[in-house]
């Protein structure tokens, strides 16, 4: 079961989400058969979303774009306060990695471009905001989507794992934010802290990496666990959905789409379900 768990200090000077994702992300490279590179920059934008959604109330929606202008192309995703998120990436087919280490390069392949993030309050009046990217590494644009458009100062980690095979083995990362009131020497230890933790990828390798990841947050510093809630890919997609898609084109369009083509097929980007329109369905969405 992947998970978020939200956690405070006591002083209530800081507070920090660490996640597992990786049942979350090995589902996204299974719906969208993803190259190495594709599949870790899209985990990193579906782990990054999930925070965001996660610091939100009610039933809000929280969409992050990650636009870029090189190999990858865009990284869309859309993620619920309840823990839900699905996602896709343009391209899935990259698969760059180190010749000397084969380490997965993502980075250089997302180009320059824009974090663009769209929050949805069910008001009909959606907020957006849009930092540049600064690396393309999408963990550190993140984190200064939220120091910059946010306004509060914070350190991200994310990252996915890959096997030999190049399938996901662990995914997962953390945020650590500062709150109001924070002390001086608070905000320096936590600093020096943070700046000589190990690497994500190094935390994630651990047995128990959520463990882990906590323990190199806040050291000997007092926290407590406020909320630990299960996450997972999930699209909220349906045939009626598209039904609803379709009725929209009109009904000449429709007429040529059962006369022409005799049906319709249509896959849903998220999850790359396809649902199938047979000539008899155009007609009877015709009649209604």
């Amino acid at each position: 079961m992947d998970k978020i768990i939200k956690t405070i200090t006591e002083s209530g000077s800081f507070r920090a989400y660490v996640l597992d994702a990786t049942e979350t992300v090995k589902t996204a490279q299974e719906k969208h058969q993803t190259l190495s590179s594709s599949t870790v920059a899209l985990g990193r934008t579906l782990i990054a979303n999930l925070i965001l959604a996660a610091n939100q109330k009610g039933d809000s929606k929280v969409t992050v774009k990650v636009i870029g202008n090189s190999s990858f192309g865009h990284v869309i995703s859309v993620a619920d306060t309840n823990g839900q998120v699905k996602g896709y990436i343009q391209n899935k087919g990259v698969d760059i990695k180190k010749t000397a280490t084969g380490e997965v390069l993502v980075g250089p392949f997302m180009g320059q471009g824009h974090f663009v993030v769209i929050t949805d309050y069910g008001t009909g009046n959606p907020y957006t905001s849009t930092t540049p990217l600064i690396t393309g590494e999408i963990g550190e644009d993140f984190a200064y989507y939220l120091t910059e458009s946010e306004q509060t100062p914070s350190a991200v980690g994310l990252n996915v794992l890959l096997d030999e095979n190049d399938q996901v083995k662990v995914a997962g990362g953390f945020m650590l934010q500062v709150l109001p009131g924070a002390k001086e020497e608070e905000i320096a230890r936590f600093e020096k802290r943070i700046q000589s933790m190990p690497a994500i990828s190094t935390l994630l390798e651990s047995e128990d990496h959520i463990n882990a990841l906590l323990t190199a947050i806040y050291g000997d510093d007092s926290y407590k666990v406020l909320s630990e809630e299960e996450i997972g890919f999930v699209c909220d997609c349906s045939r009626e959905r598209f039904e609803g898609a379709l009725i929209t084109l009109g009904k000449e369009e429709l007429e040529a789409m059962a006369k022409e083509d005799h049906g319709a097929e249509i896959t849903c980007q998220f999850c790359e379900t396809t649902y199938t329109f047979t000539e008899e369905d155009l007609e009877g969405l015709i009649n209604d």
